[in-house]
């Protein structure tokens, strides 16, 4: 299997580079040449595998560059940290299924992509005897699961930008509290589109993407939205009755990298009848989908903070299939949007977009309204992010059809929310709970490119080639 870039800007290069290399040198991000088809023998033959072997079976076909005992092991060992023993059980609640990704070693379910991607890098930075640097954005999950997939990985030093204030109490002391010396967590005074923008900048600088041999773990990086597809399929097998039936998918989400794995999925064989693209206020996703406008507003702070994001990474990969993968489009369609603040759509790419996807806005009113209410009729806790998915689904999607919603994270991470919904606070896990009291470290610091590197450059320098 071999990754093109969105810009076309390099020649195809094999799933290992893919990993390295996160953002493509062109600027542009990764996808492979073509996406391999999953027969409905196939299907059924996976039913009764455990979530490694199904995950082993998935993603093998898109890393053929590594050795298949090798990747197996290294799924195996990804997933043996999770808590539930299916790994991403799915539980019915109220007339929809949820999927429950929240089972990791952070409660969120960046977990699923970051366990195995941290044993990704540490697999090739060993092959290649090479080290490396990631720096990275997060809105709240992202840094925290980043940080706790490569902790204790060798010849790894990582940098993460967090809005500062903007994330969650339990979001920032995951991560802060993790005093590691080859852990960096820097809190920006802006919005998690600042600290995208300056992660984006410092991969677009190629020298100094090569001076520092900077590696990315936001889902700019293939390998993160690959590890998100095996859940999809993992869900239809639970859900789905032996004759193939479409199940319809309710993703809350930002950035866009979570429904483009349902994407994927799909394009792979898996029968879904809908893919909900569920937003809060922040819903430049929405708004393109009904309406055409994929147009720049200013950051509405929410109750789910994960989701406060105008600029969606991953809608790149979307568009490029959108525009039949012609790459000059692509570049020009980012150039207008860093220009004009918009991005325009035929007629013809609108009829496609809507065949692809639904969506729904859900605004803080009404998914505190959903936490409350799906707690008195089932006693089944909701966290924000996943209340929003749950409340556009009820509103959406047909009940004749399963709906699936993910469950993006354990209800303790957001417990402000949840007790405003409820009037109680969410139970406490053991691995939020053990934070209290801890040491913490973290920079705060403008957004200000000139002082991130600053603060960059000294502590990488020892991993430097």
């Amino acid at each position: 299997m071999r990754y093109i870039s969105t810009r076309g800007g390099i020649s195809p290069i094999p799933f290992k580079d893919a990993v390295m290399m996160g953002l493509a040198t062109d600027g542009g991000l990764l996808l492979p040449e073509s996406y391999p088809h999953v027969t409905r023998d196939q299907l059924e033959s996976w039913r009764t595998l455990p979530y490694s072997e199904l995950a082993f079976n998935i993603i093998a076909p898109f890393a053929d560059d590594i050795p298949g005992d090798a990747l197996k092991e290294m799924i195996r060992r990804s997933y043996a940290t999770f808590t539930h023993p299916d790994v991403t059980p799915v539980v019915r609640e109220n007339g929809v299924y949820i999927l429950e990704l929240f089972h990791g070693v952070t409660l969120a379910f960046k977990d699923v992509a970051l366990q195995f991607l941290g044993n990704l890098f540490e697999y090739i930075l060993a092959e290649r005897g090479e080290r490396l640097n990631i720096i990275g954005a997060t809105s709240g999950d992202t840094g925290s699961a980043a940080i706790h997939g490569v902790r204790d990985k060798q010849g790894i030093t990582i940098f993460i930008l967090h809005p500062h204030g903007k994330t969650s109490a339990v979001q920032a002391m995951q991560m802060t509290t993790v005093t590691d010396a080859n852990v960096h967590n820097i809190a920006i005074r802006g919005t998690f589109d600042d600290c995208q923008d300056m992660v984006k900048a410092l991969f677009n600088d190629l020298d100094f993407k090569s001076k520092y041999a900077l590696g990315a773990v936001n889902s700019i990086n293939w390998a993160r939205v690959l590890a998100q597809v095996v859940y999809y399929f993992h869900a239809w097998l639970r859900v789905s009755d032996r004759t193939g039936q479409p199940v319809s998918f309710s993703v809350p989400t930002g950035n866009f990298g979570d429904i483009f794995a349902g994407y994927v999925a799909k394009r792979m064989g898996l029968p879904i009848a809908s893919l909900l693209l569920a937003t809060n206020e922040n819903n430049i996703l929405t708004r393109f989908v009904n309406d055409g406008d994929y147009s720049l507003t200013g950051v509405v702070p929410t109750a789910s903070p994960s989701m406060d994001i105008q600029v969606a990474s991953n809608f790149e990969r979307y568009l490029f299939h959108l525009y039949g993968e012609d790459s000059g489009r692509v570049r020009s369609a980012f150039e207008g949007l860093r220009k004009e603040g918009r991005i325009s759509f035929s007629p013809s790419e609108m009829l496609q977009v809507r065949q692809d996807f639904c969506s729904a806005s859900v605004d803080q009113t009404a998914t505190l309204a959903t936490i409350g209410d799906f707690f008195r009729e089932t006693g089944y806790l909701l966290d924000p992010h996943t209340a929003v998915g749950v409340r556009a689904a009820l509103d959406l999607l047909p009940s004749g059809i399963p709906r699936v919603c993910l469950a993006t994270a354990h209800p303790a991470k957001f417990s402000e929310a949840v007790e405003k919904a409820t009037g109680k606070p969410a139970p406490v896990p053991d691995a939020v709970a053990v934070l209290s009291g801890l040491a913490s470290r973290c920079e705060v610091m403008d957004a200000d490119l000139e002082q991130v590197k600053a603060f960059f450059v000294p502590r990488a320098k020892q991993l430097s080639s």
